[in-house]
């Protein structure tokens, strides 16, 4: 077991709210953990539900997590005759003046490679020295929070000198034709030039993706070579792919054709995701409308997801549908982002937003009045709204989704003053 020095964490506190053990807090800025083996033992009920929800989180994704309700008289009568994981997680309720006797038989069977966090009762500096000179990785004082487990696993296993990995924002439409591509390259192109961050566009409808239209290009390579030659990907392969839209934004477009059938299984966009949050700052997926293994794949290992809707009940139902099944999938993240599109359509009947918003327990960080005029004329000729027309309340709008999505600014600040005005014209109608 080797020594590795940290502070203290957790109050130490019996009286315990669950609920406040899984805040999606603090835990933004965390990077996956790389492929190791972590064997938990648990002596509490709410430990036991701690690492079942660690389990689920996307971060964990390569772990392979093994959990027993045990004390560390059974961790060490079980790795007696098995290699230990690489990291042993151990609940103990044992007195500090105990301790170490306890866990001197596991000891002598683990690997010298082996890490290993105790997770006590007990608030006591003295124990804490004293379990760090002996070679304990990690002592947190319960209840502990799955944000702070994870936090002390990741710096454990994660190199603090590698690069910050770039953020994926995936787009989805609540349905066809609502606009949730639109949407994703007038932000992509808002954050590039918003930022002056090197941001890639990366457009996952490989039929039907519309992103090489949009901003009139007509590449030969694109997100077909990557998905289809995963042994090939590195960032040398990749910026052979990409397109240059601006100074810095970048098109790993999608073919556009229907020469093959585009059937994948569920990691086959993994590769790409990985690949692209080593290589730009902020990473923009336009996601097709579908639900199948891959698309949940890709929303499960976003960083932030943004659902784009129209107001009818279609869209209700698939919204909210949509906003379970997330919640399930990401238990420990933030909720979708969602954007009303296409608002006060002439002649429509529509849900009133309000109306909209109320079962689905959720505020839009954006409402998108229906303009014709200038999305047609922006699409027709390959240009961003901004481009169109810089000072319209569209163009305000996209710029405040690009500030929250990016984490630049709350959902109060987003609202105005664009979203203000937004709702003050479609009051009048």
């Amino acid at each position: 077991m080797s020594a590795i020095e940290y502070e203290i964490k957790g109050s130490g506190d019996d009286e315990v709210n669950f609920d406040d053990l899984h805040k999606p807090s603090d835990m933004d800025n965390l990077r996956p953990l790389p492929r190791i083996s972590i064997h938990s033992f648990c002596e509490s009920e709410v430990m036991l539900r701690v690492m079942e929800r660690l389990g689920s989180d996307r971060r964990m994704g390569k772990v392979s997590l093994r959990i027993t309700n045990g004390d560390i008289a059974a961790a060490a009568g079980m790795f007696s005759s098995s290699p230990t994981p690489n990291l042993i997680i151990l609940e103990t309720k044992c007195d500090p003046s105990r301790l170490m006797d306890e866990l001197s038989p596991l000891a002598e069977v683990c690997d010298p490679s082996t890490r290993v966090v105790i997770v006590g009762h007990y608030n006591d500096i003295s124990l804490y020295r004293d379990l760090i000179r002996n070679g304990i990785s990690e002592y947190l004082v319960a209840p502990v929070k799955m944000s702070d487990l994870l936090s002390s696993i990741s710096a454990i296993f994660v190199d603090p000198e590698a690069e910050p990995l770039g953020r994926n924002i995936a787009f989805i439409g609540a349905k066809g034709g609502v606009g949730s591509s639109t949407i994703a390259h007038n932000c992509a192109f808002g954050i590039s030039n918003l930022f002056s961050t090197e941001t890639i566009l990366a457009d996952f409808d490989l039929p039907f993706g519309t992103a090489n239209i949009d901003f009139d290009q007509d590449p030969a390579q694109g997100i077909a070579e990557a998905v289809f030659s995963p042994e090939r990907l590195d960032e040398m392969f990749l910026d052979r792919l990409l397109t240059k839209c601006s100074e810095h934004l970048s098109l790993l477009a999608a073919p556009s054709m229907l020469d093959r059938a585009y059937d994948f299984d569920r990691a086959a966009f993994q590769p790409v995701m990985e690949l692209l949050q080593r290589t730009a700052p902020v990473a923009v997926l336009d996601i097709p409308h579908g639900w199948c293994e891959w698309t949940r794949s890709v929303l499960a290992e976003a960083d932030e997801v943004v659902i784009t809707a129209v107001p009818d009940l279609a869209n209700l139902r698939n919204t909210k549908n949509m906003l379970d099944s997330l919640k399930k999938m990401r238990p420990n993240d933030k909720p979708p982002h969602l954007v009303l599109n296409q608002v006060g359509m002439a002649k429509r009947p529509e849900i009133a937003p309000a109306d909209f918003f109320e079962p689905l327990e959720i505020s839009p960080i954006a409402i998108i009045p229906f303009d014709v005029q200038l999305f047609g004329n922006a699409a027709n000729s390959g240009r961003m709204i901004s481009e169109i027309d810089a000072k319209s309340p569209v163009a305000e709008t996209f710029s405040q989704i690009a500030h929250l999505v990016t984490g630049r600014a709350s959902a109060k600040k987003a609202k105005k003053p664009g979203l203000g005005k937004i709702m003050e014209l479609l009051k009048r109608k």
